[in-house]
């Protein structure tokens, strides 16, 4: 894919709850909370020009002015971080034609050249939507945990699912584990919203598929690196990741 050729403003939602892993945006056992982690790895993107917080916790909104982010207060009432996000932009007053890119706020370990493929996917399809994906490991492909996701090939995704898909009998494609990222111009966040949930999405308890649903297209960056990590959903994922930066980090 080519260099974005704009500048984008990420925006990661960070909210406290967490079934499996309470507060886990503020865990600090590296010495600077998680949140942080992802702010500093989203700015290494080549296409992003603006990084944003946007919370419901005044805890969130300390931590993160603490380091110098900058924050966005939202309401605490949002079914997912899609709608936070549309609230954020409309509170930041961005243009409409603004690319904004969806961080989650657990994903410490996001390689720069995964949030530039979102961005050039969206820029190159003309789609509302953009998302990436990865190879799936066979440990992938059984965990319900984990999103996979089937490609058109003309780069839109067809269907996203905790399930394993597609089918592992004689067909020639590779499952694809969806990697959390999302870009879309300012006004389809306005869009998103004012669209009605749908059957799939409160199934699968996956947002992307009322785009899906409601006909709208999603473009799929494949990306090929080696060091894409997912994120952070347990405390036991969350040890593991402090201890590969204590080991990139040393005292």
């Amino acid at each position: 894919m080519t260099r974005p050729t704009a500048n984008a403003t990420a925006i990661i939602p960070a909210r406290i709850g967490s079934a499996r892993f309470p507060e886990k945006v503020l865990a600090s056992d590296t010495g600077r909370p998680l949140i942080r982690h992802v702010c500093e790895a989203t700015t290494q993107a080549a296409s992003i020009q603006r990084v944003i917080v946007a919370t419901d916790d005044d805890r969130v909104r300390q931590a993160v002015t603490a380091f110098g982010g900058e924050v966005v207060m939202t309401r605490s009432d949002h079914p997912n971080g899609t709608s936070r996000l549309a609230e954020a932009a409309a509170t930041l007053d961005l243009p409409h034609d603004a690319i904004v890119v969806n961080v989650q706020g657990d994903e410490p370990e996001m390689r720069p050249e995964v949030i530039d493929a979102c961005v050039s996917a969206l820029l190159e399809s003309g789609m509302p939507m953009a998302t990436c994906a990865t190879a799936a490991s066979a440990e992938d492909t059984a965990n319900p945990n984990v999103v996979k996701v089937v490609v058109a090939q003309d780069g839109r995704a067809l269907y996203f699912s905790r399930a394993s898909i597609p089918h592992p009998g004689k067909a020639s494609a590779h499952a694809l584990r969806h990697i959390g990222i999302y870009a879309y111009r300012r006004s389809f966040l306005d869009e998103y919203v004012a669209l009605r949930a749908t059957p799939l999405e409160q199934a699968e308890r996956l947002e992307q598929l009322r785009v899906l649903e409601h006909g709208r297209g999603i473009a799929v960056a494949v990306c090929n690196s080696t060091q894409i990590r997912p994120g952070i959903d347990t405390p036991e994922q969350y040890r593991e990741f402090v201890a590969r930066w204590r080991r990139d980090h040393p005292a």
